[in-house]
């Protein structure tokens, strides 16, 4: 394919522009050449592009700690990454030098210190006292695997348990091995010849530091006594353990087994489990045991002094619920409360009044952290409400299919948009201040107002203010609710251009003076909003359908010959020889059978309720025409100082008065190019893509009121003469 130029479709429309381009060419190299001569104190070297700030939920999360006293949430990623949150607009982001799966977190609690342990069995000692968190000490494992880590409060010993079986112990303050080791072989039975798995928990005593709890993956619990290095007592289960959880009063643990029950223990009682739960398995009569259930991964066992102690879960459903979303389950007392999340659970931790664990804990919410979200759960309101979270986590609640950043917006749009965007919010949320509250980051906001505005796959589009370090959401707009949805197969829409997401934003074209919105869809459809503060009812959604197509007259014949190319504009060709249509199509076939004039998405015939906000001014649609979908608009651009916008895609552009709702201007590309078409154009059958056609032809579309390079005076374009006279229209490639 021949490289596009775009000088010479401008020189093919008239000799008029011809000229007018070589004589401003000729100005451009003189100009160019005194510029020359001026030296340039500013070269390539001084300027540098970098990642100032980084927005959006952790991608592939895996772990997740919090320090009780300073109240900071981390989190790790399967990439290495590390992410820190306090209150809102604290929060910072760091990487480890190899990007493996961080598998655990653990703070010095009230230190301002974290380890992190990695999958290529790395321990690492975060500093995060400094401006910038960096690692000041790290331990490699050379011969075993690291799968369990723990570090009791105040402590400087930190325990590594292993793939092995055994535990070895670490001084955070010089992060160097001690020569304390608990081999598996000493921890188990000395008759017992099978290897226990490796090491899946590590606790110490709430009462007592020198008792360590350790569990193995086989069913096998240990209670080990650091002073005496032997065994006090040893705990044997049939199904394998996955996460074990202490009484704050030492006395008694519970364990959670891969067979969806609960054992609780005597410390003192080790033949048999005191009690053992089933919290999701149905219980039979004659006595049986309950039906196994899916794994139990985490329990924790949290006391409060006034009430019930709460046993919170993750997992254990019954496997006759196909199909149910993951839950998180909270038993306090005699009520179970499931609670149902969106995404599948990574981890969750229970948050508490205190950081001692020999007290009663008193917790108070549960932090889960799930795939692709986080969510805070309060423990001492009826019904346990999620808080609102205040971090720009949701960016990506619908995958994010255009972005756009303006700067220096008037100083009144932010205010706008908030206290419209503020009568959004949804109900049901807890009413309790948000608990992640620690760190302290000063206001560094920029002198001028900074929005960015994304557009998603499910057709809503977002404004954030992005003046301060963190974003805020300021308002939340919906474009798929001017269209009806399909209720089965039979009534689906002809988006026979898009797999999916027939919504999604693919264009934003945005004024902040006028608040004028112009959005593109992946279906071929431009909506107009105006901005307003009060709310309407619209009994009809103005609607406007556009036939835009290349001429089939230019195209080669199978037999190599060319038919003779359309007229270039100015030559007495009429640039609206397609006519557009202005009401919705009655037919959807041609005279031979093939679907024409019939947009991709069908809008509602019924009242629309519009709240404050963006509301819609006019819908445009590109129709099928001769059984060929319409392809993808790929060039947006508004003026909201004479009510125009434009759009292109592969096969011409056309221009709109969205005031008065009629198409001033629809031209093909062969039209637009004349006899100087750099490219052979092949009939194209109806088909699903997600791009363009080839990808030929796409026009970037602006508005100017000054001419700027090569532009083309309105006088050559016949059909909008009378509305400028002395306005410019500038199309570059």
């Amino acid at each position: 394919m021949r490289k596009f130029n775009i000088r010479k479709v401008l020189d093919g429309l008239t000799a008029v522009s011809s000229s007018s381009s070589a004589s401003s060419s000729s100005q451009q190299q003189q100009s160019g050449n005194r510029e020359s001569d001026v030296p340039e104190t500013l070269q390539s070297e001084h300027f540098q592009l970098c990642k100032t700030v980084r927005h959006g939920f952790p991608y592939q999360p895996s772990a997740l700690a919090f320090d009780p006293v300073q109240r900071i949430l981390a989190i790790g990623t399967q990439t290495g990454a590390l992410r820190l949150f306090g209150r809102p607009g604290v929060e910072c982001y760091c990487q480890h030098d190899a990007e493996t799966a961080v598998i655990q977190l653990q703070f010095l609690i009230n230190e301002g210190a974290l380890v992190s342990a990695l999958a290529d069995d790395t321990l690492h000692l975060w500093n995060l006292r400094q401006k910038r968190p960096a690692i000041f000490h790290s331990l490699k494992f050379n011969r075993e695997r690291i799968t369990f880590c723990h570090l009791p409060f105040q402590s400087k010993w930190l325990y590594v348990g292993t793939e092995r079986g055994n535990i070895h112990i670490v001084n955070v303050e010089s992060f160097t091995l001690s020569g304390y080791v608990i081999m598996w072989n000493k921890a188990i039975e000395l008759s017992s010849k099978s290897h226990p798995g490796p090491v899946v928990h590590i606790s110490d005593n709430p009462m007592d530091e020198g008792k360590l709890l350790i569990g193995y993956e086989s069913g096998i619990v240990v209670l080990w006594d650091l002073k005496s290095k032997k065994a006090d007592y040893r705990y044997t289960h049939d199904e394998a353990i996955h996460s074990v959880a202490w009484h704050h009063e030492g006395k008694q643990f519970i364990c959670s087994h891969s067979d969806g029950t609960l054992t609780i223990w005597n410390i003192k009682s080790p033949a048999k489990p005191l009690q053992t739960i089933t919290p999701h398995g149905k219980q039979l009569k004659d006595g049986k045991k309950p039906e196994p259930c899916k794994p139990i991964l985490k329990v924790e066992y949290k006391t409060a002094r006034a009430g019930e102690p709460f046993i919170i879960l993750s997992g254990g459903l019954s496997y006759d619920t196909v199909g149910r979303r993951p839950c998180l389950t909270v038993m306090h007392g005699k009520s179970t409360a499931v609670l149902e999340m969106d995404y599948s659970i990574v981890d969750f931790l229970t948050l508490c009044e205190t950081p001692y664990p020999n007290d009663f804990q008193e917790p108070y919410a549960v932090v889960v952290l799930l795939e692709k979200d986080l969510v805070l759960i309060d423990l001492a309101q009826n019904g346990y409400p999620i808080f609102e979270n205040p971090y720009p986590l949701n960016i990506h609640e619908s995958p994010v299919t255009c972005c756009e950043y303006f700067a220096d917006c008037p100083v009144d749009l932010i205010p706008a948009l908030y206290s419209v965007g503020a009568r959004q919010k949804r109900q049901g949320y807890s009413k309790k201040e948000w608990p992640i509250s620690g760190g302290n980051w000063g206001l560094v906001t920029q002198s001028y107002p900074e929005i960015i505005i994304t557009g998603h796959a499910d057709g809503s589009i977002k404004f954030w203010d992005a003046s301060a370090i963190t974003l805020q959401v300021l308002y939340k707009l919906k474009t798929a609710k001017v269209f009806e949805k399909s209720r089965n197969k039979d009534d689906k829409p002809n988006t026979d251009i898009v797999d999916e997401d027939p919504y999604a934003i693919q264009i934003i074209s945005w004024c902040p003076e006028s608040r004028m919105l112009c959005i593109a869809g992946v279906s071929a459809h431009v909506i107009i909003y105006r901005f307003s503060k009060q709310e309407v009812t619209t009994e009809v959604i103005p609607m406007l359908e556009v036939r835009l197509l290349y001429e089939i007259n230019d195209v080669e014949s199978p037999d190599g010959e060319q038919a003779p190319p359309l007229p270039t504009p100015g030559t007495g060709s009429n640039p609206q020889s397609i006519a557009p249509q202005s009401h919705p199509s009655t037919s959807s076939s041609s005279s031979d059978g093939l679907r024409d004039n019939v947009p991709c998405l069908k809008i509602k015939n019924s009242p629309l309720k519009q709240s404050a906000g963006y509301q819609i001014e006019l819908v445009i649609q590109l129709v099928w025409v001769s059984g060929e979908p319409p392809q993808q608009i790929t060039s947006l651009a508004v003026n909201s100082a004479y009510g125009l916008v434009v759009f292109g895609n592969c096969n011409g552009i056309a221009m709109v008065d969205y005031l008065q709702k009629t198409v001033l201007l629809n031209l093909g590309t062969t039209e637009l190019y004349g006899s100087n078409d750099p490219y052979r154009r092949e009939p194209r059958s109806p088909r699903k893509s997600r791009q363009p056609s080839g990808g030929k032809n796409c026009w970037m579309l602006h508005f100017n009121n000054v001419r700027i390079g090569q532009t083309v005076p309105i006088a050559y374009l016949p059909s909008l003469r009378s509305l400028w006279d002395s306005k410019f229209f500038l199309m570059s490639h």
